[in-house]
């Protein structure tokens, strides 16, 4: 049982939900979308924002019957073993997200900011203020969320500058694209989605936790508005023919800020958004410590310090935009079947075992 000290109030879920559902994707969701979708591409985002409501209500559902984080719901349905082996799958993803979250913000730290710089000494410095959060415990990552969210949010107040020179004729004509295509660019934004998958850990510490699905479902709609007013914008102030040339079109609508005491705003905006990258590591990977040290009984200051190594020694191995990119479409699709099939298939099983239990109970007192 989680010490009542240590949870936090269910509205939390909220800036949960909304910090690790926007990080770096924010800054170049919109190429990948436009390349399968073109024009329609917010359409596409709208899609992606209402499909995750589904796994999202699957969670609640799996949590509330059986009362126990991931780790546990799986050693009561599969036993030990199997149960297991899933849970190591979730724990790898959750880590591999935490990698992808912290390789993304170096690559654009290293393009736009510093092109000469020492990955090693900036990803020591990352990993120490990581480590310093996580030992906090999670009410320290919820607050981490919560500054986050607070923090980042003036920066939505940008878009009035490139919307002067937009062009939104560029939206028309609707829908003219497939229905695969438009498929295909809802599954591309399904990256930009994940991470609320860390629910299935913190479940224990929000309290009352019936409360928070409003929360969770607010979150997740908040998170679909951002993307798609984000994603109109950029249709209407890039054609098609452009938008193939830039890799974060977000951080070319920063240069076209114009502030008397700022020079290139672009500077600003990729500082600021450390505050959103920290709490979305930092949350993946409490996840991932959490689900270790639960499934193997082992104290989380030596996992901790595993896994941040291997964080490390990914941002060492991984130098070029195509092995980042191929990082990110493996997350992508893995994403994909955990959320839209497994979660969904999770639910069906304990819908059918608690049928069971429900009528051995039953014949038991008749």
């Amino acid at each position: 049982m989680v010490n009542k000290s240590e949870r936090i109030p269910p509205y939390f879920v909220f800036f949960l939900v909304v910090k690790v559902q926007t990080g770096t994707g924010v800054l170049g969701f919109q190429r990948l979308i436009m390349h399968s979708a073109g024009n329609d591409a917010w359409i596409a985002v709208i899609f992606g924002g209402i499909v995750c409501l589904l796994p999202i209500w699957c969670m609640f559902n799996i949590l509330h019957s059986h009362e126990k984080d991931l780790i546990g719901v799986h050693k009561q349905i599969f036993g030990k073993y199997i149960g297991g082996i899933l849970s190591m799958i979730w724990i790898i993803f959750w880590l591999m997200l935490s990698i992808a979250a912290y390789m993304t913000y170096a690559e654009i730290i290293g393009t736009w900011l510093f092109p000469q710089i020492n990955i090693l000494p900036l990803s020591i410095v990352f990993a120490i203020v990581i480590y310093y959060a996580v030992s906090g415990g999670f009410r320290i990552i919820a607050g981490l969320c919560f500054l986050g969210v607070i923090l980042t949010s003036f920066l939505i107040l940008t878009i009035y500058f490139p919307i002067g020179y937009a062009q939104f004729h560029n939206l028309l004509p609707i829908w003219h694209h497939s229905i695969k295509e438009m498929a295909i660019g809802t599954k591309d934004m399904s990256l930009s989605y994940l991470g609320f998958s860390t629910m299935l850990m913190y479940y224990p510490f929000i309290d009352p936790f019936k409360k928070a699905k409003k929360w969770a479902y607010m979150g997740n709609l908040t998170t679909m508005l951002f993307y798609s007013l984000i994603m109109v914008l950029t249709i209407g102030y890039f054609t098609e023919a452009q938008i193939e040339r830039y890799i974060w079109p977000t951080l070319n609508f920063w240069s076209s800020v114009k502030i008397p005491f700022v020079e290139r705003f672009e500077y600003v905006g990729i500082t600021m958004l450390m505050f959103s990258i920290v709490p979305i590591i930092c949350l993946t990977i409490w996840a991932a410590i959490q689900g270790t040290g639960r499934l193997f009984n082992v104290k989380s200051k030596k996992i901790t310090f595993l896994y941040l190594i291997i964080l490390i020694a990914f941002s060492l191995s991984l130098n070029s935009r195509e092995e980042v990119n191929s990082l990110l479409n493996f997350l992508g699709n893995a994403g994909l079947y955990l959320y839209l099939v497994y979660i969904p298939a999770l639910y069906f099983i304990t819908l059918i075992m608690s049928k069971r239990t429900k009528k051995g109970r039953d014949f038991h007192e008749n």
